[in-house]
């Protein structure tokens, strides 16, 4: 469909010599953009010329988005930094990029790009999505959080439109005056692609009831309470395993789950499909603090998967408690132990109808063209 590519500018035009509007994504991560936005970045770019702007990393996700027709634009970035001098070189490294490339809109994600992002499109008088993909910890943090809640304000207040991912989100940023009803919309989290994600049959059944935990390695995901519960259930039954997958953010935890003197518990590192693991697996746990929308989650229905969250926004909108899995209070291990067990007595059958009830409620809920449809009609509406 694309015909020329002019390489000086990195603008995509159409075979008609028609040059598209620009839109800029400011995001954290790759692998990130490339899980949870690859099939709407695969449909802007049908009608638009798409430049990403994230932290360089080596991987063949950036090949892939660069075979179909993306730019990238690279920045310092780091997601837990406080650094004022480093959050104002991101600012500035913003900056340079949008005067370069002077995209028609904007699209953020996360709260570094959400906020900076705004500032910048504000003073180059850009039009700006933002997508509120959870409160995150600067909410829970009483030394942080008034000032959180300010810039916030003023990203909201500036911004064109801004998408949330629950209704818990939403809620809270209408009712204290953080974002106007008027342009917010709640969105089934990222969705989830129902083709790439379906229930597909374990290779061997050798009566281990497996479980798996899947997240960023840090004490807001629940890892604490998923690595007691897992020693409790391991000496207290023969026939179980708890398998976690995924990176270390917090180095601390590294020595903790490696070192474990438990042949029960098992670090399969890090995936760059998860389906492998998800497909091998009896029940999906997600012990987390707080999400905006759990992919893992959605990810684990799609694939026929029970599951057992914490019942907290952007959890208990995917689970349904004793129709496709168990819900238990955040922070709680001996409720999580009450559900393990829970679980582990109930039938093939009756384990068999938890993950088809789950399989239903994203194909219903949350399909990913849902998230797709919503974002290509606001930005037809903006744009015109």
């Amino acid at each position: 469909e694309y015909r020329v590519q002019n390489h000086r500018s990195g603008i995509l035009e159409k075979g008609s010599g028609v040059v598209s509007k620009k839109i800029l994504i400011l995001a954290n991560h790759i692998d990130w953009v490339f899980s949870l936005r690859k099939e709407l970045i695969e449909r802007f770019i049908k009608d638009y010329s798409v430049i990403i702007s994230i932290p360089y990393k080596k991987t063949e996700k950036i090949e892939y988005f660069k075979n179909i027709g993306c730019e990238f634009k690279y920045v310092k970035y780091e997601a837990r930094s406080t650094n004022i001098f480093k959050e104002l070189d991101l600012i500035k490294e913003y900056k340079k990029i949008i005067k370069q490339i002077k995209p028609d809109i904007i699209l953020t994600y996360t709260i570094k790009p959400n906020i900076y992002g705004t500032y910048v499109a504000k003073k180059y008088k850009i039009p700006i999505i933002l997508n509120i993909t959870g409160l995150g910890s600067g909410f829970n943090n009483n030394s942080i959080k008034h000032l959180v809640t300010n810039m916030y304000k003023y990203a909201c207040k500036n911004a064109s439109f801004i998408f949330f991912q629950n209704e818990d989100n939403y809620r809270y940023f209408i009712d204290n005056k953080i974002a106007e009803k008027a342009k917010s919309k709640i969105l089934p989290g990222s969705g989830v692609n129902l083709e790439k994600f379906k229930p597909t049959k374990k290779s061997k059944d050798d009566g281990i009831t497996r479980f798996l935990f899947i997240g960023r390695i840090m004490k807001e995901k629940g890892i604490e309470e998923y690595l007691e519960a897992a020693k409790y259930i391991s000496n207290k039954y023969s026939n179980v395993e708890f398998q976690i997958l995924g990176p270390f953010e917090e180095e601390k935890y590294k020595e903790v789950i490696i070192n474990l003197n438990n042949t029960k518990i098992k670090y399969l590192g890090k995936s760059d499909d998860v389906r492998e693991e998800i497909k091998e697996v009896d029940c999906i746990i997600n012990p987390t603090y707080h999400e905006g929308m759990s992919n893992v989650l959605l990810e684990g229905a799609a694939m026929g998967k029970p599951l057992i969250a914490t019942n907290i926004p952007g959890c208990r909108e995917i689970v349904e408690d004793g129709a496709n899995g168990y819900l238990f209070e955040p922070k709680n291990t001996q409720k999580l132990i009450e559900k393990i067990e829970q679980f582990l007595k109930l039938s093939p059958s009756e384990r068999e109808k938890l993950g088809t009830a789950g399989r239903q409620k994203v194909e219903e809920n949350f399909d990913r063209n849902i998230v797709i449809k919503a974002y290509l009609e606001t930005l037809r509406k903006i744009l015109n």
